[in-house]
């Protein structure tokens, strides 16, 4: 189980800490793609997140590779990344042989005010912890609707689970208060990660205690992982409808720069 009920931002000040922004999109440029990517150097090793928004990133890092000619490895969260990633031809390495990552970028489907997150829309949520986990640096992407006053007040709390004994597994999160529904594809298909796991969407309340939450989860026999991630991001990058992009680091992020 690789959960996270750490919470790295110490005194909840991470959103308080902005520290810088761009102008907003002109001229075709994708500023939160470009800032995602900026920190890219020769030599590292980056990890790619999965979904619609890590993709804008994905090709913003072709860009500067074309460009600028970097030198850089790269490891995918998904299968869907994989695919997408080789098709644009960025050179991959297998994550198997990989025991540290440079840099790593990723969307989120939300994110609170002091960093903490929920993930789990595209399915990929073992694969993005366990990059993450070994990530010196992790930077994510959201929209500004995307910033909640507590995580849940609009995104669902994905939670992965192995297909073999769902019922009881579910019965025993019925007993932690978290009533979900397994998540299908449009043909009406029991969605599957790329792990062969079984994902259930969950409503939390705005009274969850999401710390102790996380903590439960990551030790109820038959629960894979969790959309919660609470101290993974170093960075969130937010950005507005107008293009404008606001940078929130963590407090000690700050202090550094």
């Amino acid at each position: 189980m690789f959960g996270s009920s750490g919470n790295r931002s110490g005194n909840g000040s991470g959103w308080d800490a902005l520290a810088s922004s761009t102008g907003p999109a002109s001229g075709g440029v994708d500023h939160l793609a470009a800032a995602a990517v900026a920190r890219v150097e020769s030599g590292m090793i980056v990890g790619l997140g999965t979904g619609r928004t890590a993709n804008r990133a994905i090709r913003a890092l072709v860009e500067r590779i074309r460009v600028e000619r970097l030198d850089i490895d790269c490891v995918a969260s998904s299968l869907a990344t994989q695919t997408f990633a080789q098709e644009l031809r960025l050179p991959m390495v297998t994550f198997d042989n990989v025991e540290q990552v440079d840099y790593s970028f990723d969307g989120a489907a939300e994110v609170d005010t002091q960093l903490r997150m929920l993930k789990g829309h595209h399915g990929a949520l073992t694969r993005q912890r366990l990059i993450a986990a070994v990530s010196k640096y992790n930077i994510y992407m959201a929209g500004e609707d995307k910033v909640v006053p507590h995580l849940g007040a609009k995104a669902l709390l994905a939670v992965t689970i192995i297909p073999f004994g769902i019922t009881s597994i579910r019965n025993r999160l019925r007993d932690m208060g978290l009533s979900g529904v397994v998540r299908r594809t449009l043909d009406g298909e029991t969605f599957m990660t790329d792990g062969g796991g079984v994902v259930l969407d969950i409503r939390l309340s705005e009274a969850s205690n999401v710390e102790e939450l996380a903590m439960n989860l990551d030790h109820v026999a038959g629960v894979v992982d969790h959309g919660l991630f609470l101290d993974e991001a170093d960075e969130v990058l937010v950005e507005s409808k107008s293009g404008e992009v606001r940078r929130l680091l963590r407090p000690e992020h700050v202090e550094a720069q």
